[in-house]
This record gives C-alpha cells, structure tokens and sequence, in this order.
C-alpha cells in the first residue's frame, strides 16, 4: 500500500470536510504517518477517516476529529501544551507538528500504552514529546503553565487540576458528558479568575476517561 499517497488524499478530504482549516493543521496531517500508530493488522484502514482499536479498550481517534481538534486550539509555534491520554501517540504526534516536540506533555493511565507510545514516537522522531504514566484528572502541575490543554478521552467535566495549569487566556478543549451519556466537544478560554468561558462545538463519542 502507497501511505504516503494514502495520506495525502485523506488530508485532501479533510481539507474540503472542514471547511477552511489552517494550513499549519493540514501540514501537521500530512506530515504524521498515522499508519505508524496503528497495530499492524488495522494498517490497511490508517487512512479511513474512522477510529480504530488499539487495545486495552481504547481507540486511535478518527482523522478528521484530531484535525478539528488541533485547528480548533489554533496552536502556534512554540505554544506548550498539555495533552490527557496519550494513547498511542498519534494525537501527540500532530500536535507536535505544529508546536514542536519539546512543548508537548502528555499524560496516559496505561502502563502498556504509555510505554508502547514512548517506543514508538522515540522511534519515529519524536523523542522530545514528554509522557507521564498518572491519572489524567492530575494534569502535570511539575510543566505548567500551558498556553493549552486537551483530552482524548470524555470526563463528567474539565478537570479542575488541567484547568489550573492552562494559562490565563489559554485554551482547553475535552469531550464532555455523563459516564454512559451523550458527549459534546466544549471549547473552553481560561479567565483570569481561574473560571473558563465555553462553547459547545457538538456532538462527539470517545472512549471515557480512567483513572
């Protein structure tokens, strides 16, 4: 199979599916080889815009969801960013496209994940992105204060912990809803007095946050 032919008409989909996304999220999508992240089995599917399993009963997010997220957060060059539940690294990985490597950190539940996740983005080049093994609702107070956040998994609510950490004026983005419910995609701009104004950016389903 031609991945790399793949990929570019994926990205070309998605450009036309979202609308008008930024150019630095369509290269960021270009650039990280989702077939990389993916077991080998489910290699064939890497350029279906559709999630797929990865084990331990957690997904790789569908392409189109990961570029809305990103280009929802309108990251810059440099931006720190903070992400909860690394997976298998391929969200990491995008992001680090934009801002670079050394400004992502990410936190994951999963011993196997994390530990898989670390091999493969060492392997890949993306040896700068940091993971924590912990329970995301903690954050990771130690590299804070982030320009902006996001989770890849649903929670009942913004963790109150990640939210401290997003800077005054920065940005955070999570699946939010009731365990077994309907989830939304809320947007959320942290005030300076620590409270978040959001927004509804619509009906998502991920897989519900450990810990």
């Amino acid at each position: 199979m031609d991945y790399e032919r793949a990929r570019t008409r994926l990205v070309d989909d998605l450009a036309r599916r979202l609308g008008d996304p930024r150019e630095s999220t369509l290269d960021a999508m270009r650039a990280a080889p989702r077939h990389e992240f993916v077991p080998s089995e489910s290699r064939s599917d890497a350029y279906r815009d559709q999630p797929l399993p990865i084990g331990d009963g957690a997904t790789i997010s569908a392409p189109h969801m990961v570029a809305i997220m990103v280009d929802l957060l309108a990251l810059e060059p440099g931006d720190r960013v903070l992400e909860i539940g690394t997976g298998c690294g391929y969200h990491a990985a995008v992001t680090a496209e934009v801002v670079g490597a050394e400004n992502v950190f990410s936190v994951e539940y999963g011993e196997r994940l994390a530990r898989e996740a670390r091999d493969r983005l060492d392997r890949l080049g993306y040896e700068d992105i940091s993971i924590r093994l912990g329970d995301g609702r903690e954050g990771w107070d130690e590299q804070a204060p982030y320009d902006a956040a996001y989770l890849t998994c649903a929670a009942t609510e913004f963790p109150p912990a990640v939210v401290e950490q997003v800077r005054p004026g920065g940005q955070i983005l999570a699946p939010i809803g009731p365990r077994g419910g309907s989830q939304r995609l809320v947007a959320g701009t942290r005030r300076a007095d620590g409270g978040l104004d959001t927004e509804d950016r619509g009906g998502v389903r991920f897989v519900e946050m450990q810990g």
